[in-house]
């Protein structure tokens, strides 16, 4: 539906690739982007760590617009590239069936949501309808707007995320500084 100048799946993958089959001996990548320069980090427990920038964030008011678009009524709304939509509820984010019409009018790139989580830091979805992706299912970028928004709400700079979309995933995340870094696996789909 577009490029974006920040894509964690994008990162991750070719990081994958590069650094099994080009470069096998090679613990580290680095990509120069339009977010600037994207390094990419194999640690020990077999994770990939990408270095993304932290997007700043402003608060926005919450609008009726807003919870016409999710079916539910944010409790604060933060802008950054994407709007983020923060609820007290884990339930409200995983179980949410947004109107993705609306969706797609509301302010910002993409649509994050988020919630404090059971298991887990947080837990959130990713809605993209403006780049024709209904929902990503685990969204690195996504992560450059709900690890800062969690970090300085929670006053700790390390994040354990869940993305609670159908196909789910696991982020081990941390902030330093204006830099937010996310750990995870990749696997071989295709050769």
């Amino acid at each position: 539906g577009g490029e974006i100048d920040l894509c964690g799946h994008a990162t991750l993958a070719a990081a994958f690739v590069i650094l099994r089959f080009y470069r096998p001996g090679d613990k580290q990548v680095t990509f120069e982007t339009l977010s600037g320069t994207l390094t990419v980090t194999a640690r020990e427990d077999g994770t990939l760590e990408m270095e993304f920038p932290a997007y700043a964030l402003r608060p926005v008011p919450v609008t009726d617009e807003m919870e016409r678009a999710m079916g539910a009524r944010p409790r604060e709304a933060w802008m950054g590239r994407d709007l983020l939509c923060v609820f007290d509820d884990e339930d409200t984010v995983r179980h949410m069936q947004p109107d993705l019409d609306r969706v797609e009018k509301l302010e910002g790139l993409l649509l994050q949501v988020t919630a404090p989580g059971k298991d887990y830091t947080c837990v959130s979805r990713t809605f993209a309808p403006k780049l024709a992706v209904p929902e990503d299912p685990v969204c690195g970028s996504g992560h450059c707007h709900i690890v800062p928004y969690w970090a300085d709400r929670l006053g700790r700079e390390e994040i354990l995320a869940f993305q609670a979309s159908p196909r789910t995933g696991v982020l081990s995340c941390r902030r330093a500084g204006e830099r937010v870094f996310l750990a995870g696996k990749a696997v071989l789909f295709s050769k």
